[in-house]
């Protein structure tokens, strides 16, 4: 089965950009979680496992 990594990293990356937590196995999709929310300064916590990482969003009171 072919599973579009682009695909699958925009799904993350909406998830995180609306407050919601994204979670990745892969290597690949890892990295590029981190280079897009590092490119849109995202205040994103990086909980990593055994088996992946979570990527938490961090919400700023005002």
């Amino acid at each position: 089965m072919y599973i579009n990594r682009r695909k699958l990293l925009n799904e993350k990356m909406t998830h995180l950009k609306n407050g919601y937590s994204a979670y990745a196995e892969s290597p690949d999709v890892i990295n590029a979680l981190k280079k897009e929310i590092q490119a849109l300064n995202l205040n994103v916590l990086e909980e990593v496992t055994d088996l992946g990482s979570w990527f938490i969003p961090i919400k700023v009171e005002n």
